[in-house]
Protein backbone atom coordinates (compact mmCIF):
# COMPACT_ATOMS: atom_id res chain seq x y z
CA UNK A 1 0.00 0.00 0.00
CA UNK A 2 3.13 2.40 0.81
CA UNK A 3 4.29 1.42 -2.68
CA UNK A 4 0.82 2.79 -4.19
CA UNK A 5 0.77 6.15 -2.06
CA UNK A 6 4.72 6.74 -3.05
CA UNK A 7 3.75 6.27 -6.68
CA UNK A 8 1.04 8.72 -6.72
CA UNK A 9 3.03 11.22 -5.09
CA UNK A 10 5.05 11.25 -7.77
CA UNK A 11 2.36 11.00 -10.58
CA UNK A 12 1.17 13.99 -8.80
CA UNK A 13 4.74 16.26 -8.78
CA UNK A 14 5.36 15.50 -12.51
CA UNK A 15 1.83 16.41 -13.67
CA UNK A 16 2.20 19.68 -11.96
CA UNK A 17 5.65 20.01 -13.39
CA UNK A 18 4.83 19.30 -16.75
CA UNK A 19 1.54 22.05 -16.38
CA UNK A 20 3.77 24.70 -15.12
CA UNK A 21 6.21 23.85 -18.49
CA UNK A 22 3.10 24.38 -20.81
CA UNK A 23 1.78 27.57 -19.02
CA UNK A 24 -1.54 25.67 -18.44
CA UNK A 25 -1.54 25.88 -14.54
CA UNK A 26 -4.63 28.17 -13.56
CA UNK A 27 -4.01 30.91 -10.63
CA UNK A 28 -0.98 32.81 -9.72
CA UNK A 29 1.19 32.12 -13.03
CA UNK A 30 -1.42 32.48 -15.71
CA UNK A 31 -2.14 36.11 -14.06
CA UNK A 32 1.74 36.39 -14.16
CA UNK A 33 2.05 35.70 -18.28
CA UNK A 34 -1.02 37.93 -18.74
CA UNK A 35 0.48 41.00 -16.89
CA UNK A 36 4.02 40.30 -18.93
CA UNK A 37 2.34 40.22 -22.02
CA UNK A 38 -0.37 43.59 -21.10
CA UNK A 39 3.14 45.50 -20.15
CA UNK A 40 5.05 44.78 -22.95
CA UNK A 41 1.78 45.56 -25.12
CA UNK A 42 1.03 48.79 -23.29
CA UNK A 43 4.57 50.34 -22.39
CA UNK A 44 4.32 53.21 -19.83
CA UNK A 45 6.70 56.27 -21.43
CA UNK A 46 7.61 59.63 -19.58
CA UNK A 47 7.65 57.96 -16.04
CA UNK A 48 9.53 61.31 -14.85
CA UNK A 49 5.96 63.36 -15.45
CA UNK A 50 4.45 61.15 -12.58
CA UNK A 51 4.07 62.11 -9.29
CA UNK A 52 1.74 65.17 -7.57
CA UNK A 53 1.35 69.02 -8.56
CA UNK A 54 0.40 71.08 -6.63
CA UNK A 55 -1.10 75.09 -7.19
CA UNK A 56 -2.81 78.07 -8.08
CA UNK A 57 -6.52 77.30 -9.34
CA UNK A 58 -8.06 80.91 -10.02
CA UNK A 59 -11.25 81.88 -11.70
CA UNK A 60 -13.73 84.58 -11.50
CA UNK A 61 -16.47 84.21 -9.11
CA UNK A 62 -19.82 86.63 -7.69
CA UNK A 63 -18.99 87.02 -4.77
CA UNK A 64 -21.41 88.69 -2.09
CA UNK A 65 -20.10 90.92 1.01
CA UNK A 66 -21.23 91.31 4.49
CA UNK A 67 -23.49 93.93 3.18
CA UNK A 68 -25.03 91.85 1.03
CA UNK A 69 -23.83 93.06 -2.12
CA UNK A 70 -22.67 90.85 -5.62
CA UNK A 71 -19.57 91.54 -7.14
CA UNK A 72 -17.16 89.61 -9.53
CA UNK A 73 -13.33 88.68 -8.19
CA UNK A 74 -10.73 86.29 -9.03
CA UNK A 75 -11.05 83.29 -6.58
CA UNK A 76 -7.98 81.33 -5.84
CA UNK A 77 -7.94 77.62 -4.76
CA UNK A 78 -5.66 75.14 -3.89
CA UNK A 79 -5.17 72.40 -6.52
CA UNK A 80 -3.67 68.44 -6.44
CA UNK A 81 -2.61 67.19 -9.57
CA UNK A 82 -1.62 63.88 -9.39
CA UNK A 83 -0.33 62.00 -13.19
CA UNK A 84 0.00 57.91 -11.49
CA UNK A 85 0.50 56.07 -15.52
CA UNK A 86 0.97 57.65 -18.82
CA UNK A 87 1.04 55.35 -21.98
CA UNK A 88 1.30 56.24 -25.67
CA UNK A 89 -2.64 56.21 -25.80
CA UNK A 90 -3.77 57.33 -22.36
CA UNK A 91 -2.64 59.06 -18.86
CA UNK A 92 -4.44 58.12 -15.45
CA UNK A 93 -4.86 60.29 -12.80
CA UNK A 94 -6.65 62.36 -10.13
CA UNK A 95 -7.41 66.22 -9.26
CA UNK A 96 -8.70 67.31 -6.22
CA UNK A 97 -9.99 70.46 -5.24
CA UNK A 98 -11.58 71.63 -2.26
CA UNK A 99 -11.27 68.07 -0.74
CA UNK A 100 -13.20 66.74 -3.89
CA UNK A 101 -11.26 63.79 -5.39
CA UNK A 102 -11.80 62.65 -8.70
CA UNK A 103 -10.29 60.49 -11.00
CA UNK A 104 -9.04 61.86 -14.35
CA UNK A 105 -8.47 60.03 -18.42
CA UNK A 106 -6.57 61.66 -21.14
CA UNK A 107 -4.12 61.65 -23.71
CA UNK A 108 -0.81 62.98 -23.93
CA UNK A 109 0.63 64.89 -26.85
CA UNK A 110 4.25 63.67 -27.38
CA UNK A 111 5.61 66.54 -29.98
CA UNK A 112 3.94 69.85 -27.99
CA UNK A 113 4.57 67.69 -24.24
CA UNK A 114 0.56 69.00 -23.42
CA UNK A 115 -2.47 66.79 -21.77
CA UNK A 116 -5.90 66.43 -22.25
CA UNK A 117 -7.89 64.78 -18.98
CA UNK A 118 -11.41 64.44 -18.63
CA UNK A 119 -13.11 64.10 -15.24
CA UNK A 120 -15.68 61.29 -14.92
CA UNK A 121 -18.82 64.19 -16.09
CA UNK A 122 -20.95 62.33 -13.43
CA UNK A 123 -20.11 64.78 -10.80
CA UNK A 124 -21.78 68.70 -11.50
CA UNK A 125 -17.81 69.75 -10.86
CA UNK A 126 -16.07 67.68 -13.22
CA UNK A 127 -14.56 69.46 -16.33
CA UNK A 128 -11.57 68.80 -18.85
CA UNK A 129 -7.67 69.63 -17.86
CA UNK A 130 -6.19 71.44 -20.62
CA UNK A 131 -2.60 71.79 -19.80
CA UNK A 132 1.14 71.40 -20.83
CA UNK A 133 4.47 70.73 -18.90
CA UNK A 134 6.97 71.88 -18.99
CA UNK A 135 10.43 70.28 -16.38
CA UNK A 136 8.48 70.21 -13.07
CA UNK A 137 5.68 72.96 -13.81
CA UNK A 138 2.17 72.59 -15.15
CA UNK A 139 0.32 75.52 -16.92
CA UNK A 140 -3.41 76.02 -18.59
CA UNK A 141 -6.93 76.21 -18.07
CA UNK A 142 -10.00 73.77 -16.86
CA UNK A 143 -13.56 74.07 -18.10
CA UNK A 144 -16.53 72.76 -16.55
CA UNK A 145 -18.49 70.35 -18.26
CA UNK A 146 -21.66 71.64 -16.84
CA UNK A 147 -20.66 75.68 -16.71
CA UNK A 148 -24.11 76.38 -14.86
CA UNK A 149 -23.45 73.84 -11.85
CA UNK A 150 -20.18 75.71 -10.68
CA UNK A 151 -19.61 79.17 -9.46
CA UNK A 152 -16.45 79.16 -12.02
CA UNK A 153 -16.99 77.20 -15.56
CA UNK A 154 -13.28 78.67 -16.32
CA UNK A 155 -10.31 78.20 -14.22
CA UNK A 156 -6.70 78.84 -15.16
CA UNK A 157 -4.06 76.86 -13.79
CA UNK A 158 -0.36 77.06 -12.40
CA UNK A 159 1.02 74.02 -10.44
CA UNK A 160 4.98 73.01 -9.43
CA UNK A 161 5.60 69.43 -8.55
CA UNK A 162 5.71 68.65 -4.92
CA UNK A 163 7.05 65.34 -3.27
CA UNK A 164 4.53 63.59 -0.51
CA UNK A 165 6.81 62.38 2.30
CA UNK A 166 4.91 61.32 5.84
CA UNK A 167 6.83 62.83 8.94
CA UNK A 168 5.21 62.38 12.45
CA UNK A 169 8.09 65.57 13.33
CA UNK A 170 6.01 67.80 10.92
CA UNK A 171 4.85 70.72 13.11
CA UNK A 172 2.46 73.79 12.96
CA UNK A 173 3.92 77.14 12.45
CA UNK A 174 3.71 79.42 15.13
CA UNK A 175 2.19 82.60 13.27
CA UNK A 176 -1.41 80.46 12.37
CA UNK A 177 -2.96 80.72 15.32
CA UNK A 178 -5.75 82.17 13.40
CA UNK A 179 -7.42 79.07 12.87
CA UNK A 180 -10.91 80.15 11.57
CA UNK A 181 -10.29 83.11 9.81
CA UNK A 182 -12.84 82.31 7.06
CA UNK A 183 -16.03 81.39 9.31
CA UNK A 184 -16.18 83.66 12.09
CA UNK A 185 -18.49 82.64 14.83
CA UNK A 186 -21.33 84.74 16.34
CA UNK A 187 -20.80 85.48 20.44
CA UNK A 188 -23.01 86.74 23.04
CA UNK A 189 -20.97 89.52 24.92
CA UNK A 190 -21.93 91.49 27.95
CA UNK A 191 -21.42 94.95 29.08
CA UNK A 192 -22.33 97.49 31.99
CA UNK A 193 -23.82 100.77 31.26
CA UNK A 194 -22.33 103.69 32.51
CA UNK A 195 -25.24 105.90 32.93
CA UNK A 196 -27.94 103.30 33.88
CA UNK A 197 -25.62 100.39 35.23
CA UNK A 198 -27.73 98.11 33.88
CA UNK A 199 -26.05 94.93 31.90
CA UNK A 200 -26.67 95.07 28.16
CA UNK A 201 -25.53 92.01 25.41
CA UNK A 202 -25.18 92.24 22.44
CA UNK A 203 -23.53 89.48 19.60
CA UNK A 204 -20.52 89.97 17.92
CA UNK A 205 -18.59 88.15 15.24
CA UNK A 206 -15.00 86.53 16.65
CA UNK A 207 -12.66 84.48 14.33
CA UNK A 208 -11.37 81.66 16.57
CA UNK A 209 -7.69 81.60 17.49
CA UNK A 210 -6.37 78.17 19.10
CA UNK A 211 -3.74 78.01 22.03
CA UNK A 212 0.26 77.85 22.43
CA UNK A 213 -1.03 73.89 22.75
CA UNK A 214 -1.35 73.30 19.07
CA UNK A 215 2.51 74.07 18.81
CA UNK A 216 3.22 71.44 21.68
CA UNK A 217 1.04 68.88 21.54
CA UNK A 218 1.92 66.14 18.40
CA UNK A 219 -0.54 63.45 18.55
CA UNK A 220 1.61 61.50 16.01
CA UNK A 221 4.61 61.50 17.58
CA UNK A 222 3.89 62.00 21.45
CA UNK A 223 1.47 59.46 23.15
CA UNK A 224 -1.20 61.96 24.59
CA UNK A 225 -2.94 61.56 28.03
CA UNK A 226 -6.23 62.92 29.33
CA UNK A 227 -4.16 65.22 32.01
CA UNK A 228 -2.35 66.85 28.61
CA UNK A 229 -6.24 67.65 27.35
CA UNK A 230 -8.53 68.32 29.81
CA UNK A 231 -8.20 71.92 29.93
CA UNK A 232 -8.24 72.54 26.25
CA UNK A 233 -10.58 74.61 24.10
CA UNK A 234 -12.51 72.80 21.09
CA UNK A 235 -10.99 74.01 18.51
CA UNK A 236 -7.50 73.17 20.04
CA UNK A 237 -8.60 69.41 20.16
CA UNK A 238 -10.19 69.49 16.98
CA UNK A 239 -6.52 71.30 15.12
CA UNK A 240 -4.48 68.65 17.32
CA UNK A 241 -6.65 65.94 15.77
CA UNK A 242 -6.49 66.96 12.51
CA UNK A 243 -3.28 67.32 12.50
CA UNK A 244 -2.36 63.73 12.28
CA UNK A 245 -4.71 63.47 9.23
CA UNK A 246 -2.77 66.41 7.79
CA UNK A 247 0.50 64.36 7.93
CA UNK A 248 -0.69 61.78 5.79
CA UNK A 249 -1.94 63.94 3.06
CA UNK A 250 -5.53 63.98 4.12
CA UNK A 251 -7.79 66.25 2.13
CA UNK A 252 -9.92 68.02 4.02
CA UNK A 253 -13.61 68.79 3.15
CA UNK A 254 -14.36 71.37 5.62
CA UNK A 255 -13.36 74.63 4.64
CA UNK A 256 -11.72 75.51 7.75
CA UNK A 257 -8.93 72.84 8.11
CA UNK A 258 -8.12 72.96 4.43
CA UNK A 259 -7.34 76.57 4.87
CA UNK A 260 -5.55 76.45 8.11
CA UNK A 261 -3.54 73.70 7.01
CA UNK A 262 -2.40 75.12 3.76
CA UNK A 263 -0.57 77.83 5.67
CA UNK A 264 2.25 75.05 6.30
CA UNK A 265 4.73 74.48 3.60
CA UNK A 266 4.55 70.31 4.39
CA UNK A 267 0.91 69.95 3.31
CA UNK A 268 0.29 67.91 0.53
CA UNK A 269 -3.75 66.69 0.57
CA UNK A 270 -3.30 63.45 -1.88
CA UNK A 271 -5.92 61.52 -0.76
CA UNK A 272 -9.56 61.55 0.64
CA UNK A 273 -9.06 58.41 2.92
CA UNK A 274 -6.38 57.95 5.57
CA UNK A 275 -7.66 56.17 7.80
CA UNK A 276 -5.42 52.87 6.93
CA UNK A 277 -2.10 54.65 6.92
CA UNK A 278 -2.44 55.84 10.59
CA UNK A 279 -0.09 53.97 13.33
CA UNK A 280 -1.90 52.30 15.87
CA UNK A 281 -0.82 55.36 18.77
CA UNK A 282 -2.48 57.95 16.37
CA UNK A 283 -5.52 56.07 16.64
CA UNK A 284 -5.27 55.61 19.93
CA UNK A 285 -4.66 59.83 20.43
CA UNK A 286 -7.36 60.33 17.72
CA UNK A 287 -10.37 58.14 19.84
CA UNK A 288 -9.05 59.77 22.79
CA UNK A 289 -9.55 63.59 20.94
CA UNK A 290 -12.68 62.52 19.84
CA UNK A 291 -14.01 61.71 23.07
CA UNK A 292 -12.54 65.21 24.59
CA UNK A 293 -13.88 67.07 21.38
CA UNK A 294 -17.78 65.99 22.44
CA UNK A 295 -17.86 67.52 25.35
CA UNK A 296 -15.15 70.57 25.16
CA UNK A 297 -16.62 73.87 24.69
CA UNK A 298 -15.00 76.68 22.63
CA UNK A 299 -14.61 80.14 25.24
CA UNK A 300 -13.02 83.24 24.42
CA UNK A 301 -12.14 86.40 26.24
CA UNK A 302 -11.54 89.21 23.61
CA UNK A 303 -11.61 89.03 19.62
CA UNK A 304 -9.02 87.48 17.13
CA UNK A 305 -5.91 89.28 17.03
Amino acid sequence: MKILNYTFVSLLAVSLISCKKDGKISGTGKDSVIAKKDSAVVPEIYKEYYGIYMGNFAGKEMITSEDGEEYEDFVNKRLSLKINRITKDSVYGQSIVNGNQRPFRGIFNESTKSFVLDEPGNDKTDGRFEIKISGDSITGKWNAFNKTAVKSPLKTIKLSKKEFVYNPNFMLDKDSDLVDWSNPKDFVEKYTDEETGKTESYTTSKNRVASEAIFNLNASKQKLTEKDLKNLRKLDLEIIKNSVFARHGYSFKKETYRYFFEQTDWYIPVSNNVDKDLSPMEKENVALLNRFIKYAEDKYDSFGR
